[in-house]
């Protein structure tokens, strides 16, 4: 597989780790095309969001979901940027709670606080954190949880407030759009005319951005004439529920080296 992706063009649509996604390709030998589809913005209001870390930090939560890695991180951030004093109190509740992890993104970044997940869902996606949750008994807790964007996850929360549970949600940041539409027509141009080996995908956001920017049928086409990658399984059931076949995914480390390797073990099978 070494040679697997020498002169194959990739279109990646990744905006946070945009170059070190790029790199881990190019040094295989790939043609990269960056596509920033969507970038990461901090909630527009920060009051709610210090209004719930408050409520974490005085010891009102009993368990904590976190649904994605930057989220956590995105709290952290709004501490330091709004009320620094918040930051060592939402720590030290933060070590009491019972966590719950969607796949390995949040798992890292509670890590690199010197935590860890007491419950991480069976398989990383919402149906996977309520089969962990299931078995439970949640009635009367407190649980927070931290929201991907501003996706109100009305399966979970319903889920849990069907199960007793006082939920209280956060999100600190939101998506936006990236990549100009007209960028965005370059790159279903590109490959509807056969001009991309295989695009790769690192986040639900980036989907939907995609099929935001014309219709769904143009898209698929393009999708069509091209291999389509995704990080892991949120992505790849949202390709599969707008009707597009996922050929890549890495088998149980959802990250950018797992999916390179995913990439050119595909491209590897194909003709050049």
């Amino acid at each position: 597989m070494t040679d697997a992706l020498l002169n194959r063009v990739i279109a990646i649509a990744e905006s946070r780790e945009l170059n070190v996604f790029a790199a881990l390709l190019e040094r295989r030998g790939a043609t990269v095309l960056r596509y920033p589809l969507v970038q990461i913005i901090d909630a527009p209001d920060a009051a709610p969001v210090l209004e719930w870390i408050r409520l974490a930090a005085a010891g009102n939560l009993d368990d904590l979901i976190l649904l994605t890695g930057e989220g956590l991180r995105r709290l952290l951030r709004c501490i330091d940027r709004h009320e620094p004093t918040l930051r060592e109190p939402f720590l030290a509740a933060l070590r009491g709670l019972r966590k719950i992890t969607r796949g390995p993104k949040p798992a890292r970044a509670l890590r690199e606080l010197g935590l860890s997940a007491e419950l991480p869902a069976v398989v990383p996606t919402t149906a996977g954190v309520i089969d962990t949750l299931r078995p439970l008994n949640l009635n009367a807790r407190r649980v927070g949880v931290q929201l991907y964007g501003d996706d109100p996850n009305h399966p979970l929360i319903e889920f849990l407030a069907k199960a007793g549970a006082q939920v209280r949600i956060v999100a600190p940041y939101r998506y936006a759009d990236g990549a100009t539409a007209a960028a965005v027509a370059d790159l279903l141009a590109r490959m509807r005319a056969g001009g991309v080996d295989a695009i790769a995908f690192t986040s639900k956001a980036q989907v939907e951005r995609l099929f935001r920017a014309a219709p769904a049928q143009q898209v698929r086409t393009a999708l069509a004439a091209t291999r389509v990658a995704a990080v892991g399984p949120v992505v790849s059931q949202t390709l599969a529920e707008l009707g597009v076949r996922v050929q890549a995914m890495p088998d149980d480390s959802w990250f950018m080296k797992p999916l390179t390797a995913a990439l050119s073990e595909l491209l590897g099978e194909l003709p050049g």
